[in-house]
C-alpha cells in the first residue's frame, strides 16, 4: 500500500506568519522618520525572520542597550534603525547562532523624544512622541486641545536638515475645508504654539460691551449681534469703527453692516438721534 506524503500544514502557517510580521514591520518603517536615532526610553520590537521565538520587545536603557535572546546585551542607542538592524544581524551571525539573519526593528514608543506645546492650550507642557510619525493634531490632542480663546491657526517650529523651520497650520481647515490642509509630522525638539485668537471690541450703547473672538468671515453686523445688539438708546445705523492701519495710526470709519471685521477692531455704538 502506497502512503501519500502528508502536507506539512504547520510549515505553511509558519511561513505565512513570518511573512505577515515582516510586511507589518516594513510598513511601520515607511512611516517613521528616516533620520530618527534610537535613544533611552524608546520601546522597540525586534523581529527575526523565520525565528519567531527570537522576536522580543525591549526598552532601550539609559545606557542605550537592549537585551536579546542568545546575544545578550547590545548597544543601539544613538543609531538609526537601519544601522541597529545591521548590528543585531551581525551579532547573530558572528556568534554562530544564525547563518543569514534578517532583522527588522519596529519602533513602538519614542519616549526619548519630546515636543513642547505652549500657548492657549488646556495642558501646556512637554510631551513624549510615543509613536512614530506623530502629527500636529496628535500632540495638540495630548495637550487637551486649544482653550476657547485659542487661535485656529497654530505655529509649528523646530529644525529640518539643520536649518530653522517654521510653519503655520490651519487646524480648522484640516476638518472643515473643501480641500484638506496638510497635517505635518512633528519631530523631536519641535514646539507647537497656539496664539490667542484675534479679537474685536465693542463699547458704547451695546447690550454686552467688551472683547470678543473674531470668527471666520465675521462681519460688523455679526459682531454687533455678538455684543447683544444696541441698547434701547443705541442705534445700529450710527456705528463708528476704530481701526489701526499699516502705519499704526488709528482711523475712525463709518462701517457698513456687511463690512468684515479685522483683528483689534473697535466698534463704538452711538446713541440714537431720537
Amino acid at each position: 500500500m502506497t502512503h501519500r506524503p502528508v502536507f506539512p500544514f504547520f510549515k505553511f502557517w509558519y511561513v505565512l506568519l513570518s511573512y505577515a510580521l515582516l510586511t507589518a514591520a516594513a510598513a511601520a518603517q515607511e512611516q517613521r522618520a528616516p533620520d530618527y536615532q534610537l535613544g533611552a526610553g524608546d520601546t522597540v520590537r525586534v523581529l527575526v525572520f523565520q525565528s519567531p521565538d527570537l522576536t522580543v520587545e525591549a526598552r532601550v536603557s539609559e545606557s542605550g542597550n537592549i537585551r536579546l535572546p542568545l546575544i545578550g546585551s547590545i548597544a543601539i542607542g544613538g543609531m538609526s534603525i537601519g544601522d541597529a538592524e545591521k548590528k543585531i544581524a551581525d551579532a547573530f551571525r558572528t556568534g554562530g547562532f544564525l547563518q543569514q539573519p534578517q532583522i527588522n526593528i519596529v519602533l513602538l514608543q519614542m519616549r526619548g523624544s519630546q515636543v513642547a506645546v505652549l500657548g492657549r492650550v488646556n495642558h501646556p507642557g512637554r510631551f513624549p512622541l510615543e509613536t512614530a510619525n506623530m502629527r500636529v493634531t496628535d500632540v495638540l490632542a495630548m495637550a487637551g486641545g486649544t482653550t476657547p480663546d485659542g487661535n485656529d491657526v497654530i505655529v509649528l517650529s523646530g529644525s529640518r536638515d539643520g536649518k530653522p523651520f517654521r510653519r503655520e497650520v490651519d487646524i480648522a481647515a484640516l476638518f472643515v475645508g473643501e480641500q484638506p490642509a496638510d497635517n505635518p509630522s512633528v519631530l523631536a525638539g519641535d514646539t507647537v504654539y497656539v496664539h490667542r485668537a484675534p479679537q474685536f471690541y465693542i463699547y458704547g450703547e451695546a447690550q454686552r460691551p467688551g472683547p470678543y473672538r473674531i470668527e471666520r468671515g465675521m462681519t460688523v453686523m455679526q459682531g454687533l449681534a455678538t455684543g447683544g445688539g444696541p441698547t434701547s438708546r443705541g442705534s445700529e445705523t450710527r456705528l463708528r469703527l476704530h481701526r489701526r492701519d499699516a502705519t499704526g495710526t488709528v482711523q475712525q470709519l463709518t462701517p457698513a453692516l456687511t463690512d468684515p471685521l479685522l483683528p483689534d477692531d473697535v466698534i463704538y455704538v452711538r446713541e440714537s438721534l431720537f
